[in-house]
């Protein structure tokens, strides 16, 4: 019996769909309920702390955001992309990321006073030497999220996240508000990684035996190597915006830059991250039906860019009323690097999706060689940062932006033979009803002059109106795809 019409196959999509839905719904919850308490303690931190603490704490997150994907090297990626894994597999990836992660501990701790003298800082020699622990402590519990991330059980994973980041950003909070500064932020982070490893020991089914073969290794090396080469390199070019102005200004600045990336990412990746993160389990299933992934990414797409343009659209309108009524007037210089940030904003949840697509087939030769060329566009960048300055650095994000969501549409086009235009049409439409709205907006208010929460409501309101009210007139397909989540609660087939 043929898998394309045979009941049994039928009965599987049919659990799968409802497995993904479930996982989504989790996922996305679980993000705004854990990113949210995260969002609530910086909110009180940034109250409490000066601008030069975030920095102090920024330039070491560069180095250990940039070590951090050695813990790994993409051998969770290629548990979750395998069809059929041993328990093996679990138990030789997690001694192996344990190996890694008391490494990277003893290079970093020892490594500390010249990090310390590149940034010109003392103070960050203690810093490091303590948040070095973070690598090993955070080897411990990694196998274990990837394995619920397969099994799509976001529903204990998001309940792990919250208490987590609720009792560790209590503990941050409350040692800030004794005085202690930027230590507290490192306790914060410390504290948050310990109770999420002890948690998920305790949640999860699975333990690891006593057994290791580095055979089981070398049969996720292929494809993992291959994403983990991908994710070294995007990592890397994450945080050198960061290395670069830590290095060429104070450590104020780079607060002030911390606290509007940061925000732009709360708002972005953790908004729309619970889509694409459980996209690339469902889709690794269903990788051989080329008709259902299709359709499932024409969709995706279409709803991804409906929410991504009517969030950034708002939150363009409202940036200096947000910053101020978050963090306090001491914040404001943030809100124009937050204004564009927030424009080069939308071509993250657009390629994440993208690049789960290939990712999700296999494919990590061609995911590789597309992450070259977009960090070649990123390196131009760079370099524009170091020598002509933080504002050249922010516009050209917007064009690295179109020229790595154009690489993504490209090489995805190809792979799963759908003309480019199909992914280009929902993002082009989107993205014009999304800036009419915001001219609208700024036109309709520019008489008035107040930076409170009555204006921010007013503001957000309207955009979202005229936004919502355009795309409805226009009967856009995007559109369509979000009422059709909301009617029948599931992307159907």
């Amino acid at each position: 019996m043929g898998y394309s019409d045979g009941s049994e196959y039928g009965c599987i999509m049919s659990n799968l769909k409802q497995q993904g839905t479930k996982a989504f719904i989790w996922d996305f919850f679980g993000r705004m309920a854990t990113h949210g308490v995260g969002f609530v303690v910086s909110i009180f931190l940034a109250r409490l702390l000066e601008p030069s603490d975030f920095g102090l704490i920024a330039m070491i997150m560069v180095i250990i955001g940039m070590a951090s994907v050695f813990t790994d090297v993409g051998l969770g990626t290629a548990l979750i992309q395998r069809r059929r894994v041993r328990p093996i597999h679990y138990s030789s990836v997690f001694y192996f990321n344990i190996a890694v992660g008391v490494c990277l501990t003893l290079l970093a701790y020892f490594s500390a006073p010249w990090i310390s003298n590149f940034y010109h800082n003392t103070e960050l020699t203690s810093l490091t030497q303590i948040m070095s622990l973070s690598f090993i402590i955070n080897a411990f519990s990694s196998v274990q999220s990837t394995k619920l991330r397969k099994e799509l059980n976001y529903a204990r994973l998001t309940k792990i996240g919250v208490i987590s980041s609720f009792i560790s950003g209590s503990i941050g909070v409350s040692l800030a508000f004794l005085g202690t500064g930027v230590w507290s932020l490192v306790a914060q982070s410390l504290s948050q990684g310990i109770l999420y490893t002890i948690i998920i020991w305790s949640a999860a089914t699975w333990k690891p035996s006593l057994n290791f073969s580095w055979k089981a290794l070398g049969q996720l090396w292929s494809f993992g190597f291959r994403m983990f080469i991908s994710n070294m390199i995007t990592i890397i070019f994450e945080r050198l915006d960061f290395l670069i102005i830590g290095k060429l200004f104070t450590s104020v600045t780079l607060g002030y830059f911390q606290r509007a990336k940061s925000l732009n990412n709360m708002a972005i990746q953790y908004s729309l991250g619970g889509l694409i993160s459980v996209l690339f389990p469902v889709l690794s299933r269903v990788q051989n039906d080329l008709r259902r992934f299709q359709n499932i990414i024409i969709k995706a797409i279409g709803i991804i860019s409906f929410i991504a343009f009517l969030l950034l659209g708002g939150l363009y309108v409202v940036s200096e009323e947000l910053i101020v009524l978050l963090f306090s007037d001491k914040w404001l210089p943030s809100a124009e690097i937050f204004k564009i940030l927030i424009v080069s904003g939308f071509g993250y949840p657009l390629s994440a999706l993208l690049v789960n697509v290939l990712s999700s087939r296999g494919k990590s030769k061609e995911f590789l060689r597309l992450e070259i060329q977009k960090k070649v566009v990123a390196a131009i960048n760079l370099i524009g940062l170091y020598f002509f300055g933080i504002n050249i650095y922010l516009y050209g994000l917007i064009v690295q932006a179109i020229i790595g969501l154009g690489l993504n549409i490209l090489y995805v086009s190809r792979e799963i033979r759908l003309p480019f235009a199909i992914f280009l049409r929902p993002i082009v439409v989107q993205m014009s009803i999304a800036v009419c709205a915001v001219i609208l907006t700024l036109s309709m208010v520019s008489c008035l002059e107040a930076v409170n929460i009555v204006m921010f409501m007013f503001k957000w309101v309207l955009f979202m109106a005229i936004y919502i009210g355009i795309s409805y007139g226009l009967k856009t397909k995007s559109f369509l795809y979000v009422v059709e989540q909301i009617v029948m609660g599931r992307i159907r087939k």
